[in-house]
């Protein structure tokens, strides 16, 4: 562990940006100042988040503080994973191959494509009538 008691991680997904703090503690996950069970209903969030702390086994090893914005909860889901996995390499550069392999490093470059002149929406074509 390095010298400093605090670890930073920025984690994108969508147009969500995530800003990750680890600090040494019992495993608290606080998203925006609430709790995590607060922050996201949906299971499965929960789980998303938590991935790449079970993944290198430091679930009960460091409080997580998050500071997230924009997008849906889903995208803040994947930005908040990324941020951590990015705070967790600063820990212990060891770590890399595991979150490497299991693809939590890897920024998700898919985004909202933008809409198109002449069509209602981004491959939406107006309706068409033969007569």
């Amino acid at each position: 562990m390095a010298k400093s008691a605090r670890f930073y991680g920025t984690g994108r997904r969508k147009k969500s940006i995530a800003r990750v703090y680890l600090t040494p503690g019992k495993g608290e996950i606080r998203v925006n100042k609430r709790p995590i069970d607060e922050y996201f209903g949906l299971e499965t969030l929960k789980v998303i988040v938590r991935q790449p702390m079970v993944a290198t086994d430091t679930v009960d090893k460091y409080d997580v503080l998050v500071n997230v914005r924009g997008g849906g909860y889903t995208g803040q889901a994947g930005a908040i994973r990324h941020g951590i996995s990015r705070a967790l390499l600063q820990v212990d550069g060891e770590y890399r191959p595991i979150l490497k392999k299991a693809g939590f490093l890897t920024r998700d470059p898919r985004m909202k494509e933008r809409k198109k002149y002449g069509l209602k929406a981004a491959r939406r074509a107006p309706q068409f009538s033969k007569r």
